[in-house]
């Protein structure tokens, strides 16, 4: 997107997974994320993104620099942590395989390469499903054992990903999909 430099925390591209395989993970959030009403269950691939007014030419960027992105097999394994110091944690699925998400990731970063802010941690892009905050060890750990032993994984096939927005504090709202190839297409190409 040459020459748009304008991004908003109110915009994101995300994978959803499909809404019949919502309610475990819902379960977990309902009871431990300060952010369940805000967000959709998701993983984020770009954020912040672009405003409203971008979106209808951010799509069409995008879409057309992601053409040989194909659908993926996508499994919610188990449950990691990252620390924010002072004692504070945010819990997330951990999905996989990692590469499966890394090449969409990397590919739609590569049309809007200013969005790049999910890769400047110290080990660059994490791909994650956040469920649960925890604040100090006992909490973590707690919460770690209660999650992970009834925890059972889910696998789901990733078709499209999703640009999301909100209006000021309202919740994330689907605004566009862009679907991927699916693979019995590319097969008969």
């Amino acid at each position: 997107m040459a020459g748009s430099e304008m991004k908003t925390h109110k915009s994101a591209v995300v994978i959803t997974p499909p809404e019949e395989i919502w309610e475990p993970i819902q379960k977990i959030r309902r009871l431990y994320d300060r952010q369940f009403h805000r967000w959709m269950p998701h993983i984020t691939l770009i954020y912040p993104f672009r405003p409203r007014s971008e979106l209808e030419r951010a799509v069409a960027v995008l879409s057309s620099g992601i053409t040989a992105l194909r659908a993926f097999a996508l499994r919610l394994r188990r449950l990691r942590y990252f620390t924010h110091g002072r004692d504070r944690f945010t819990m997330w699925l951990d999905p996989g395989p990692c590469e499966s998400i890394a090449a969409p990731q990397a590919a739609f970063q590569a049309q809007v390469p200013d969005c790049d802010d999910v890769s400047k941690f110290p080990r660059g892009f994490t791909p994650h499903l956040s469920v649960c905050q925890a604040k100090g060890c006992r909490e973590l750990e707690e919460r770690t054992c209660g999650i992970q032993d009834q925890w059972e994984p889910l696998e789901f096939t990733v078709a499209d990903v999703a640009i999301i927005y909100r209006d000021d504090d309202g919740p994330f709202r689907v605004e566009r999909i862009i679907p991927l190839a699916h693979v019995k297409e590319a097969n008969e190409a």
